[in-house]
């Protein structure tokens, strides 16, 4: 019987299968847009038609969920941000030093209605969800979050566009201004104090960029180590033993029990690890002891000769 019951399992498990991948052929001839889903662990930098993205190694930031496409070069100490797009695929993206590009902005560029590249200064601030579209940003000028920069446009040195600002193809904004309104307009000189702004703007985006840029480049075993720190400065006494690390555990070593704070590495739950600590110990002492004698007698030496 459980030979019998065996072969009709295995006969009913053939004739499910191919029912299976006959369905499956089926619902692929009638597919009208063919799909092959592919893994992709980082759409940072992608390259269009083999000119991938040139990026200085000086650069202060490139957020991972950042993309950089095609033809772009990107200066030294400019950072672009999270979720922002950086498409050169049918023109350039040039973007100069200590320049921003912020969360969710897009830089592009044009070819079909004019053949415009879109060119960026040096400190630039583009504000998040702004769209920069085959424009040019002349040095040390502000773009406000949501604004937008049009094909053909010229700002200026010295400018700033306020956000949700829209500044229409062609348009020209002279140096010292600000812009604001849909479409953009001029509304006054800047002060002072606006421009002295401006390049303050740049640095202080850069040095929040290098901020991220370590935090980022952390591997899982740092984050749980800072997760572990945090939690032990909240809940650790200050009259309690400080915490050790693998690295300076002999030193916190407490009458040879390990580190305070970390039992299950301790000689309570692993003797052998006592003895191997003490055998480790008694190394070093004698290692010790034999490098001061040579010192000793060297000195000897050097004084009879």
């Amino acid at each position: 019987m459980t030979s019998v019951g065996a072969r009709v399992v295995l006969a009913a498990s053939n004739a499910a299968r191919k029912m299976g991948q006959a369905l499956d052929s089926m619902g692929a001839s009638i597919e009208v847009a063919k799909y092959t889903e592919r893994l992709v662990p980082s759409t940072r930098f992608v390259a269009v038609d083999g000119v991938a993205p040139t990026v200085s190694e000086s650069a202060a930031f490139v957020a991972p969920s950042a993309n950089v496409i095609g033809d772009v070069a990107i200066g030294k100490n400019s950072s672009v941000w999270y979720g922002a797009t950086i498409r050169g695929d049918v023109n350039k993206v040039t973007i100069g030093d200590n320049t921003s590009i912020g969360d969710r902005a897009v830089v592009h560029v044009a070819k079909i209605q004019g053949d415009f590249p879109t060119i960026i200064g040096d400190n630039v601030t583009v504000g998040p969800g702004a769209t920069i579209h085959a424009a040019t940003l002349m040095s040390s000028c502000v773009i406000g979050a949501s604004a937008q920069v049009l094909d053909g446009s010229v700002v200026e040195s010295n400018s700033i566009v306020a956000p949700g600002s829209v500044v229409t193809p062609g348009t020209k904004i002279p140096t010292g201004e600000l812009w604001s309104g849909s479409p953009a307009k001029s509304e006054r000189k800047l002060t002072d104090d606006e421009l002295a702004g401006i390049p303050g703007s740049a640095d202080s985006t850069k040095d929040l960029a290098i901020l991220h840029a370590l935090e980022c480049a952390k591997d899982y075993k740092q984050v749980a180590e800072d997760e572990e720190l945090y939690e032990d400065n909240l809940e650790r006494h200050p009259d309690y033993y400080a915490r050790g690390s693998e690295d300076d555990a002999p030193d916190g070593d407490v009458l040879g029990q390990g580190a305070p704070g970390r039992i299950f590495d301790s000689t309570l739950t692993h003797p052998e690890e006592g003895l191997k600590y003490m055998q480790k110990k008694k190394a070093e002492a004698e290692a010790k002891k034999t490098w001061k004698q040579q010192v000793f007698l060297t000195s000897i030496m050097e004084e009879l000769s």
